[in-house]
């Protein structure tokens, strides 16, 4: 992807910015874009300020008609983080204060029932033989499994490579993900096992760069495809999907707060296993874990006094942002 050319009266500063978050570890990918539309902003009404001011920052920020909540609130918080930046750097800029706009409510995970993960899952199976892509009805069935089983991200399960994929181990390797990390994911031994009759199948002759859950030609699947396939095997399983939910992530989620609840009944010491988890998921903080926490004992009130023994007062309430864990 090309890097915007700035030419407004920050350009430097927008350029050493950029510089500045990828050399800490983010990616960094989607926000330059943004700042390039601030940039053309700026440089249409504001050519040749020397301080960032509120009516520039608010005339760009408020919102759009028919913008959604969550583009917004991301637009806005790029624009505050660069104005963070000046500042630091002795530049006067107006800083949009945290919460100037009001949020919408948080997205709510769907939680899957073990009866639709079930019916789900038979969906999968069932998938059939397309010319266009040969290997869909075997990456399917594994793909969404996998996701369930380790908590993937989406992104991290469809790009693996071949190489990442140790069946011998049962680990993968999920490289450069969230913020530029690398990490090693133990699998269970069921999936491990489905994954070696899998790769039996696809990659008879392995070539290691090949991509593991390919999709059209030698490239991964994309993320409209995985979402047309999951679309319809919800569709076929009979589970509802009304607006944004369910959605694939929300794999993820159930992994985490199935996994809670399963450490909860066994009586485990979720004082180690929560940090443990925290690395598994590799959130950057602990806020990120502990938010499913709260949807653990919410979704299963049994077993709410046990977590609230552990982790007294970090149980997150979930008002107020409309930001969740990833």
């Amino acid at each position: 992807m090309a890097e915007p050319t700035f030419t407004g009266p920050f350009r430097k500063e927008m350029e050493d910015f950029i510089s500045l978050k990828r050399s800490v570890g983010y990616k960094y990918n989607t926000e330059p874009g943004i700042l390039k539309r601030f940039d053309s902003y700026l440089a249409a009404k504001y050519p040749d300020a020397a301080t960032l001011s509120r009516e520039a920052v608010t005339g760009w920020c408020s919102r759009t008609m028919h913008e959604s909540t969550a583009n917004h609130c991301l637009r806005a918080s790029v624009v505050r983080q660069f104005s963070k930046y000046l500042d630091s750097i002795g530049t006067n800029a107006w800083i949009l204060p945290r919460n100037y706009y009001p949020v919408g409510q948080q997205y709510v995970p769907h939680i899957y029932t073990p009866d639709e993960l079930r019916r789900f899952f038979a969906e999968t199976d069932k998938c059939r033989l397309c010319p266009e892509v040969p290997y869909r009805h075997l990456v399917m069935p594994e793909f969404f499994r996998l996701l369930l089983s380790c908590g993937l991200r989406c992104s991290e399960a469809r790009l693996l490579t071949v190489r990442d994929v140790d069946l011998h181990q049962g680990i993968l390797t999920v490289r450069d993900s969230k913020n530029h990390n690398s990490r090693l994911v133990p699998m269970p031994e069921s999936m491990t096992l489905r994954l070696r009759r899998y790769a039996g199948q696809v990659h008879p002759f392995p070539e290691p760069s090949g991509y593991f859950f390919p999709g059209y030609g030698e490239k991964p699947m994309t993320l409209g495809n995985i979402y047309k396939n999951f679309r319809r095997f919800l569709w076929k399983a009979g589970i509802s999907h009304t607006g944004d939910s369910p959605r694939v992530h929300d794999f993820r989620h159930a992994y985490c707060i199935y996994r809670l609840k399963q450490w909860a009944q066994q009586n485990r010491d979720l004082m180690v296993l929560i940090p443990m988890m925290r690395t598994y998921l590799w959130h950057q903080t602990f806020h990120e874990t502990a938010y499913y926490l709260r949807w653990t004992a919410d979704v299963f009130p049994d077993i709410r006094v046990k977590l609230e023994k552990c982790y007294q007062d970090i149980i997150p309430e979930m008002e107020g942002t409309a930001r969740e864990t990833d």
